[in-house]
Formats: C-alpha cells, sequence, structure tokens
C-alpha cells in the first residue's frame, strides 16, 4: 500500500469508480486498466448492497425529488449503482496486477467484515456517513488508516467521527473536504477549510471533489491536500448514475499532471537564489560612471548613475558616494566598484 508513503511528500490520487462499471465486470476491469494509465495511485469502489443501505419503501420519504437522481426511490438507484460483491475479487486482483491500490467503502458491518475478509489496506467512509459513528468505531477497530469524507459535515460532527476513530486507538485518519453536491459548484467549494482541517482535528487533509476539471484538485493541493479523490470512468457517454460528474481517463491524466505541477510550483519557503538566478544577477542594477570621471574628481549625479547591469556597487552605496572623491580614473561605461571606503 503506497497511501502513507505518497502523502508525506506529494498527493495521493483516488479514482472512484462507484457506479460507471454500467453493470458490466469487463467495463469495471478496463477501468481499473485505464485508472493506472491515467496516473491514479489507487481504484476505489463501494461495498453495498441496496438492503444494507435501505429498505424497499416507496413512500415519499424514500422517493429523490431535485438534483441529478431526480424521482428515483433509493432503494431502485443503489440497487442499480452498486458493485457485486462477487466481483470485489477480480477487482482488487486487476488492482494488484496493475499496481493499484484497492480500495473500498463499507456501509454496515457485513460489509466492514466482507472486506477484511478480503484483504483490504485501508478504509473510506462517505460523507453520508460521517454521521454513523458506530460504523466508523468498528470500522476504525480493525486498525487500518481511515479516509473521511466530511461532505455535509459540521466542525462538531467531524470532530465526533475522529473522536471515534481515535476512541478505538486508530491515530491513522485522513479527512476530507467534500462538497456533496453533484456537480458541486465552485462557489460552495470553499477548500480554504483544508488547512483549518489539519490545524482543528490533528490530521492530514485532502479533497473528494464531484467539480467539474481539474482547477480544484490543483487549488487544493496548493493548501496543503494530500488525497484527491475524483469519479472516473470510461466515457460519459456510457450514461449510470455517477457518469455526469466523473472523469473520463485522458481528463484524470490531465488532472494528475495539473496537480503535479502545482506542487512542483509551490514547492518549500526559501529565499535563496536558484542556479539560474545566479546567472541572472549580473543584469541587476549597479553604479556606473557615464562621464569620464579623473582620479580626485568627486562623484555627481551628472557622472554616475544607477543602470544595468551589475557589475557595480549595489545601488544603496549611491547616496553615500555622491560628493565622494574617486580615488582613480573612470572611463565612461566602467562600473564603479572600488569606492567603498568612502574618502572626502
Amino acid at each position: 500500500m503506497r497511501l502513507l508513503d505518497k502523502i508525506i511528500s506529494g498527493v495521493y490520487f483516488i479514482a472512484e469508480m462507484s457506479a460507471n462499471h454500467a453493470g458490466c465486470l469487463e467495463n469495471a476491469l478496463e477501468i481499473v486498466r485505464a485508472a493506472k494509465n491515467a496516473g491514479a495511485d489507487c481504484l476505489k469502489i463501494q461495498t453495498y448492497t441496496a438492503d444494507t443501505l435501505t429498505v424497499n419503501c416507496d413512500n415519499e420519504f424514500f422517493k429523490i425529488k431535485g438534483g441529478l437522481w431526480d424521482g428515483y426511490k433509493l432503494y431502485d438507484l443503489y440497487k442499480e449503482a452498486s458493485t457485486p460483491w462477487e466481483w470485489h475479487k477480480p477487482i482488487k486482483s486487476e488492482c494488484e496486477k496493475c499496481g493499484l491500490d484497492f480500495l473500498s467503502t463499507p456501509f454496515d458491518k457485513t460489509s466492514v467484515d466482507f472486506l477484511e475478509e478480503l484483504g483490504v489496506g485501508f478504509y473510506k467512509i462517505a460523507s453520508f456517513e460521517l454521521v454513523d459513528i458506530p460504523l466508523i468505531e468498528y470500522t476504525a477497530s480493525k486498525d487500518k488508516p481511515m479516509i473521511i469524507s466530511c461532505g455535509m459535515g459540521t466542525a462538531d460532527e467531524i470532530q465526533e467521527a475522529v473522536n471515534a476513530c481515535r476512541g478505538q486507538e486508530n491515530q491513522n485518519i485522513i479527512l476530507l473536504k467534500c462538497t456533496s453536491e453533484y456537480p458541486a459548484n465552485y462557489s460552495d467549494m470553499n477548500l480554504a477549510t483544508i488547512p483549518d482541517i489539519q490545524k482543528r482535528f490533528g490530521v492530514r487533509a485532502g479533497l473528494s471533489d464531484h467539480s467539474m476539471g481539474s482547477v480544484a484538485p490543483v487549488v487544493a493541493a496548493s493548501l496543503g491536500a494530500c488525497v484527491i479523490e475524483k469519479h472516473f470512468c470510461l466515457s460519459r457517454e456510457t450514461k449510470t448514475p455517477d457518469s455526469e460528474f466523473s472523469m473520463e481517463p485522458h481528463e484524470f491524466a490531465e488532472m494528475v499532471k495539473a496537480v503535479n505541477i502545482a506542487l512542483e510550483v509551490k514547492g518549500k519557503v526559501n529565499y535563496s537564489l536558484t542556479e539560474r538566478e545566479q546567472n541572472s544577477i549580473v543584469f541587476r542594477r549597479s553604479v556606473f560612471a557615464v562621464k569620464d570621471i579623473k582620479a580626485g574628481e568627486k562623484f555627481t549625479e551628472e557622472n554616475i548613475r544607477i543602470i544595468r547591469p551589475g557589475y557595480g556597487m549595489k545601488p544603496k552605496h549611491y547616496n553615500a558616494l555622491i560628493g565622494k572623491t574617486a580615488k582613480k580614473t573612470y572611463q565612461y561605461g566602467e562600473p564603479v566598484n572600488e569606492d567603498i571606503i568612502f574618502d572626502k
């Protein structure tokens, strides 16, 4: 598992398959291969059945009103979007073959137990389960790293989830800033929360992103995000419950490249000169003779100036030099750099 190694000095990229397999195992395996080629570190699925998430009831409480899934009954949506449990092993095997980490989101104790038998290395808790403290406690008790999305979570609710992990003596927690909109609006994302999450809760922080494009991941990485999670599909032309806010392979690859460039640009606190800057110092301003100056003649604003290049004295000495006597002869265009001791 590369998670804990990667987040120390870079960003760990999670490709979320979710429902984008469109009910076909071969699609799921192709998504694994495409995610690897696009630069993902990890392929994530979700482990649930419609019955572990809700009940098959069609009264008004269980119908979605508005948004991407308007009109769906919860049970039907989850039945359509779920990944069959018998697919988990071949998907995990394909990940191992490709060199990807395998991750899943459990939604109840039975799915945790199933994933334990499968030998997963870490867990993801979904935003909607942030308030399911018994589930978090049970998952955290397996003593594996916990990645928790914080969509819709208040500061108190997030703290309760963190406490639930720590109560199980599990300190390996990564919280993901998340906006539970599908797709998310940029103006609602408030990614400035990422460094606050790190400080407030004493954990590493990342981004679970439902917005379109690479802007949010780049901003998140520049703010210290160590994990970026994006929904991933082979093509948005294949319609699934998640396809509308998922990245295609070339888009994911572009995101990975953009984030890594952003990290390179961010760099570290540094006031020393780069090698190329050292070479450019010569083009700074310095003091030059702009007229011929005889030894014993005074320096004036007419015979010396601060100009480029940088072979002469530093400009900070210019005012003190005015009125002083030249100790040698200077020709027009010669740097003034021998009169550091200002004699009358």
